[in-house]
């Protein structure tokens, strides 16, 4: 039985906090692992879990750090305040706590859905990543996001030149208010930008999607990307797993095989 996390506060440079919770394992870590978790509403649909997930690996004798990103949970300021380069400054503010307290252990990389393109990025250092239901393109993330706006004006006949207008206003630097969350152009720009290719030295990859469906298979847009990592070197192990996709489900739910699939892609 794992004990529960420690909860904290990481100072930053700008002299904000970022919120923190550490799942250590019962010895001494066989792995350490940062999550860095979905994007706006996705993140709370998805707490439940992550926090499963974090206690099923520390049992399994890994260390592992969640992280609210700036603007996010109970980090320090507003979600439309946050950009892209923000939040690439809190995963090495999460890397560099991974560092002072295990210092040598195997680096790991957890992402979630828009978190995967942030995993991603190139942290000039050897790591492994865990993808759960990776977004492969930002700027797809990014219209999915800006299309929950247009979809609630859909009933009220107001959508028209909708997603051209948020768009025009991003670009000119001002930021759009989209289902209750206000997104600043800092912050859609490096979202847009970003792509779940390959970068640093090779590594491994777990990469674990969902459905509902025994027979389903990865999309075309998956195995393409899948190949550009194993292209580029990488060991990918890749497998559909049955549970629903809770980040975007209307009630809490949880994907118990994911967990398990999980702890085994680590292991």
């Amino acid at each position: 039985m794992t004990p529960h996390p420690d909860v904290f506060f990481l100072p930053t440079a700008g002299g904000e906090q970022r919120l923190c919770l550490l799942h250590r394992p019962a010895g001494t870590p066989r792995s350490r692992v940062l999550y860095l978790h979905p994007f706006a509403e996705e993140m709370n649909k998805s707490r439940r879990m992550a926090a499963l997930a974090c206690r099923a690996l520390a049992e399994a004798g890994h260390a592992v750090l969640q992280i609210d990103l700036r603007g996010c949970g109970d980090s320090s300021a507003d979600f439309g305040d946050a950009t892209w380069d923000d939040w690439v400054a809190d995963v090495r503010l999460g890397l560099a706590c991974l560092d002072e307290r295990f210092p040598g252990t195997p680096l790991w990389l957890w992402g979630l859905r828009a978190g995967c393109l942030l995993a991603a990025a190139d942290w000039d250092r050897p790591v492994n990543h865990l993808f759960w239901q990776p977004m492969t393109s930002g700027k797809l993330a990014l219209q999915q996001f800006l299309r929950l706006k247009l979809a609630a004006e859909m009933a009220g006949g107001t959508s028209k030149g909708l997603m051209d207008a948020m768009k025009t206003e991003l670009a000119a630097g001002r930021a759009v208010d989209v289902a209750g969350y206000r997104l600043g152009a800092g912050l859609a720009t490096g979202l847009e930008a970003a792509r779940l290719a390959p970068t640093g030295a090779p590594g491994r990859v777990a990469w674990l999607e969902l459905s509902t469906r025994e027979d389903a298979t990865l999309t075309p847009v998956s195995e393409q990307a899948i190949k550009s990592w194993q292209d580029a070197g990488w060991a990918v192990h890749s497998q559909i797993v049955q549970g629903p996709g809770f980040w975007a489900t209307s009630e809490i739910e949880l994907a118990p095989a994911l967990i398990a699939r999980t702890v085994e892609a680590l292991a």
